[in-house]
């Protein structure tokens, strides 16, 4: 990043294909489909902001953290009305178009019901099982204290067992 902050265009090409997966898989987990738009809007804020990375702090946890908040703002500008087209829409597509291959946790019923979740709780549970966040660094990313890291998560967790429990396991 530093090499970022000097103008070197091959720095930003490396930056984006050592964090393409990670990032992608990070979005598509919160946002479902929107996830290519706010791939870009993410890298495009990185460039942006590339003065104001500190090279003392992880850039990891600074992507998250730009991609995280994109997530939020996403969220805040639709309606109540807009949140249940987008719902139907995602469902719509990932039924025509398998979004992840399934695997021992279910596979598309676990991106169901994980994003599903209130939103505090998707992103706590995506930054931890699916970036492998430790919670000092998801903390770092969503500027909340420790305590609501395990709190939130511990919340998450248990809604998700009891859904998989309600629904008669995991298929």
């Amino acid at each position: 990043m530093i090499q970022v902050q000097q103008g070197r265009d091959d720095a930003l090409a490396a930056l984006m294909e050592r964090w393409r997966a990670p990032l992608y898989g990070f979005l598509n987990r919160r946002v479902g489909d929107a996830a290519d738009d706010v791939f870009q809007e993410s890298w495009i804020r990185v460039v942006r902001a590339r003065d104001r990375f500190d090279p003392q702090r992880k850039f990891s946890t600074w992507l998250f953290q730009i991609a995280n908040n994109l997530c939020r703002d996403r969220w805040r500008r639709l309606s109540t009305r807009g949140r249940a087209l987008e719902a139907f829409r995602r469902e719509r597509i990932a039924t025509q178009v398998p979004a992840e291959q399934p695997g021992p946790h279910g596979g598309d019923q676990m991106r169901d019901r994980v994003l599903s979740l209130p939103e505090k709780q998707r992103e706590v549970l995506v930054l931890r099982y699916y970036q492998d966040l430790s919670e000092a660094e998801i903390a770092a990313v969503l500027g909340i204290p420790k305590g609501t890291v395990k709190s939130r998560m511990h919340t998450a967790v248990r809604a998700l067992r009891e859904a998989i429990e309600a629904e008669g396991g995991i298929e």
